[in-house]
């Protein structure tokens, strides 16, 4: 049978697993990357590393998201991390729009699903973790970018993209990054630079808002506004500036920063999509192990990719065909979980990493 996931090591992750494969406490940070739908293909993986392989572990891991990937680590931050995702999967497969939906409808969706995931208690379970730190990514908006009426949100939107083709850092100058955190432990990349930043400890009070803003997208989407402790001011998808996490994991510290990924590329921002040659830090990845799909799953799915975002519009009105292709995403990640087990446990892991240098 042909492999289900790739496994691609940054310098230091590759050294360390290439001599001795990797254990739960080997994993200091978990990252993940903005998405939507994309999750999916990694959602029976995500049950099996949280409520299965890491669940010896006691010592603080930090958990580091932005948008679908943030949510996906609230729900296995909670006290019974299955239970938690099979209802934000169950709810996320549920979402219903009109053909042509106002930010409001979509807004009223997403509070719907969330609502779901948190359940009665997850604020509270989250917080209390007895290993989990959940960390949450959004951006806090500068000038124009504050506003939700699309006349004027749509050409600063415009000035921050071109500005961004030429340096990524002109974002700064739209944007500031916003990092929600559970401040029971500073996390190792607590002073990432590169842009404006808010540090926000998370609360009872403001998680589900920290979790709405940082899935918020542009446009489709109204930004989130009075977020308790937080600094006034419209918050948005975290995407915008930390698309797929390039930020200083680490450091100089020791360990592994584990990543599912649904793609073997790593884009550092919502609007770097388009534009191939802009890479992540090199330093940044060195302690990364990052796991992802390989053909022969894409191969296995309807035309040959993950669910996106664009399904709601292909497959509009017929929610049913929808579901039907994102179940099937769903059970092929039966089979990612299951080989993921395998390859750590039995220490194949050593034999199938491939050094990031070597990166397409």
């Amino acid at each position: 049978m042909s492999p289900r996931l790739s496994f691609w090591a940054g310098k230091k992750a590759f050294s360390k697993i290439k001599a001795s494969g990797i254990c739960p406490d080997d994993v200091k940070v978990i990252a993940g990357a903005a998405g939507g739908p994309k999750w999916l293909i990694l959602s029976r993986l995500d049950r099996t590393v949280f409520a299965s392989w890491l669940t010896p572990r006691k010592a603080p891991l930090f958990l580091v998201g932005s948008s679908i990937a943030a949510w996906r680590f609230a729900a296995v931050s909670q006290r019974d991390p299955a239970a938690a995702l099979a209802r934000f999967e169950t709810a996320y497969l549920e979402q219903s729009y009109d053909v042509k939906p106002s930010p409001e409808s979509i807004g009223r969706e997403l509070d719907k699903i969330l609502s779901r995931l948190m359940g009665a208690r997850g604020p509270e379970e989250i917080l209390s973790h007895p290993f989990l730190r959940l960390n949450v990514m959004s951006v806090r908006c500068k000038g124009l970018t504050h506003t939700d009426r699309k006349s004027w949100l749509m050409p600063a939107l415009g000035l921050a993209a071109l500005g961004n083709a030429v340096s990524r850092r002109s974002l700064g100058l739209f944007f500031e990054r916003t990092l929600f955190y559970d401040g029971r432990d500073i996390p190792p990349y607590f002073d990432m630079k590169g842009f404006p930043i808010n540090r926000v400890p998370l609360s009872v009070r403001n998680i589900e808002p920290a979790l709405r803003a940082s899935g918020s997208i542009p446009l489709l989407m109204n930004g989130v506004r009075a977020i308790p402790e937080a600094p006034s001011g419209t918050y948005r998808d975290g995407g915008i500036i930390d698309y797929h996490m390039n930020i200083p994991f680490l450091n100089e510290e020791a360990g592994i920063v584990l990543f599912p990924h649904y793609t073997e590329r790593v884009v550092p921002g919502w609007l770097d999509k388009k534009i191939p040659w802009r890479k992540p830090d090199a330093g940044y990845m060195d302690h990364v192990l990052l796991i992802a799909p390989t053909s022969a799953v894409l191969d296995r799915l309807p035309q040959g990719r993950i669910p996106d975002r664009k399904d709601f519009d292909v497959y509009s009105g017929r929610d049913g065909e929808r579901v039907a292709k994102w179940q099937q995403a769903i059970e092929l990640s039966r089979e990612m979980a299951d080989e993921f087990m395998d390859v750590v446990e039995s220490g194949k892991i050593r034999d199938r990493i491939r050094p990031m240098a070597e990166w397409h």
